[in-house]
């Protein structure tokens, strides 16, 4: 089992850049495939980036495409999201997600796949 706490969301101006951190404790952190998710109170949840287990694949939704990175350390045992160029329409609360996948390179997209959830961080862009 994996306990996930995100951090680093806040209130920002449209163009400004956060970086959100999703904190891991419990089994080995690599054995996770993570990815990042938001909701806000118009949509259901929906996905934004994903990251392999090795770090070395990553995919982004493309309403992010070229603004936000996501990036892990291993040795530290942390998932981020660097939000960059930052719009009215990426408020959101932003959630962690892991799934213990069964390949090292695997990239998955889909909500249903992962089975363990941060508490999520709010993320307000005023324009």
């Amino acid at each position: 089992q994996v306990q996930l706490v995100e951090s680093g969301g806040g209130l920002v101006q449209t163009g400004d850049s956060l970086r959100l951190s999703c904190a891991a404790s419990g089994r080995t952190f690599s054995d996770y495939a993570l990815a990042w998710f938001r909701q806000n109170a118009a949509k259901e949840r929906e996905f934004v980036a994903s990251i392999s287990r090795a770090g070395g694949h990553t995919f982004e939704d493309d309403s992010v495409r070229g603004r936000f990175t996501i990036s892990r350390d291993n040795a530290k045992n942390i998932l981020y999201l660097q939000m960059n160029d930052l719009k009215v329409d990426d408020t959101a609360v932003y959630y962690c997600a892991a799934w213990a996948a069964p390949l090292l390179n695997g990239i998955y997209i889909a909500r249903q796949v992962y089975k363990h959830w941060g508490q999520g961080t709010q993320v307000t862009v005023s324009s």
